[in-house]
């Protein structure tokens, strides 16, 4: 028998079950004209049914709705969140978010070394700092905005203690060297945090007691970036090897490409999968950007000398996956379209006041209207319309020492600058009350 035949086949047996189950049920339910006139109408022998209904056809239906349901929930996990930028469509600017150049410190948490790591969780209600000193804090956005704003009670009749108020809500403390990349699990109540001491931790945060990694994976390199799958499933993971690694979050397999040339020549520095999954980038000291399939995790389209051979800092999808938002140790930062893998707009005017020394991320908005880019030898926030590249007002960040990580909330006006002052600020846009 043919493949074809053979599965027209099946489809047939399954049909008549799904008919049987059907009649079966109407039978029961006191609709015998209805299940006769059926059976006739599809010449099925109503001799083969079993009288009473079996519980087969409910269990059938919920399995179904079940499935129907998960796909959807995956689904919206998947989509954008927000629409972003699409130079296909909107080549003028249609800004409906505040200016970064707006937004204030409402927070500053101080770690016993430098703040060399940051993260928001997916829905942009929890921030993750991480330090030389090896400690990790996770703050509560809704907790800092509210202190700055003066909306915490004070009431000493308040049965809530001091500690209910405070936007600190974890100190973990498990690794033995430098907290270098931190990422919140996309749908569970885990941290992932990688470390110079060659370690990923995977902390339950949902435990407020525990201070210790669920999960440990041990690395051969020094880790520099991490990236989840958006089922949050998969981990990608960037290390001072410039082989990129992939594991599996629930057995802590690890995984590399199946063709060797693929791969970087020097250590990776930045890592990011699209919002679909379907491919991720990776960034190298090597000076190139490399695209690849998410299946097969084969490389599928190369930036060499991205930044004309300068080490790449940073790389990020945008929303839509159109494009790659870059940045680079010669201070530019460009916007890269990968339909025609091309260069679209280069971000000009970053450091003008010296060359840079230490990696900087580049990052949009939580809208896109927007690229942000921490300029080193000033301490300030570089910021330029995405669609036009024009330049915006500096932010003065107030930090006392360089800005070694940076990035923006996905959902809100915020973002959280983390300097080797110390200290991580966060930042965001206060309503303005006067227009109420």
């Amino acid at each position: 028998m043919s493949q074809h035949q053979s599965k027209q086949s099946t489809t047939i047996k399954e049909r008549d079950t799904l008919y049987k189950l059907m009649i079966s049920q109407l039978f029961y339910d006191g609709y015998q004209s209805i299940a006769h006139q059926l059976s006739g109408a599809i010449q099925l022998n109503l001799n083969h049914l079993a009288s009473p209904p079996s519980d087969r056809l409910a269990h059938l239906v919920g399995l179904g709705l079940k499935t129907e349901g998960e796909n959807k929930e995956q689904e919206s996990l998947l989509a954008p969140p927000i629409s972003g930028i699409d130079l296909d469509f909107d080549t003028e600017s249609h800004c409906s978010a505040p200016e970064p150049s707006t937004y204030e410190t409402v927070y500053v948490t101080a770690h016993k070394g430098p703040c060399r790591a940051g993260a928001f969780n997916i829905d942009g209600s929890l921030v993750a700092t991480g330090s030389q000193d090896a400690s990790i804090k996770i703050l509560d956005v809704e907790k800092m905005i509210a202190k700055s704003i003066g909306t915490v009670s004070e009431d000493p009749q308040s049965n809530q203690t001091p500690e209910a108020h405070h936007p600190v809500i974890r100190t973990l403390y498990d690794h033995l060297e430098e907290v270098t990349c931190l990422l919140f699990h996309p749908t569970e109540q885990l941290l992932i945090s990688g470390s110079q001491d060659l370690t990923i931790k995977i902390y339950d945060f949902a435990k407020p007691a525990v201070k210790r990694a669920l999960k440990t994976i041990n690395e051969a390199s020094v880790l520099r970036c991490m990236s989840f799958h958006p089922s949050g499933n998969f981990l990608l993971v960037g290390t001072q090897h410039p082989t990129v690694r992939l594991y599996d979050i629930n057995t802590c397999q690890g995984y590399v490409g199946p063709n060797p040339s693929d791969q970087h020549s020097g250590p990776i520095t930045a890592c990011n999968y699209s919002y679909n999954g379907g491919i991720y980038v990776t960034s190298s000291k090597d000076g190139e950007i490399k695209v690849w399939d998410g299946v097969s995790s084969r490389c599928i389209n190369n930036f060499p000398r991205a930044h004309d051979g300068h080490e790449v800092s940073s790389v990020i999808f945008s929303r839509n996956g159109k494009y790659i938002l870059s940045s680079g140790k010669d201070s530019l930062v460009k916007l890269w379209e990968l339909s025609m893998s091309r260069c679209l707009i280069a971000y000009t005017g970053a450091g003008t006041a010296g060359k840079q020394m230490h990696r900087a991320q580049a990052v949009f908005n939580h809208t896109e209207d927007f690229v942000l880019f921490p300029d080193e030898r000033t301490t300030s926030l570089c910021v330029w319309d995405s669609r036009n590249a024009e330049r915006q007002k500096l932010l003065s960040l107030g930090h006392n020492n360089t800005v070694r990580y940076f990035i923006h909330s996905p959902v809100s006006p915020a973002f959280l600058t983390c300097s080797d002052d110390y200290r991580a600020r966060f930042w965001y846009k206060k309503p303005d009350l006067s227009t109420n």
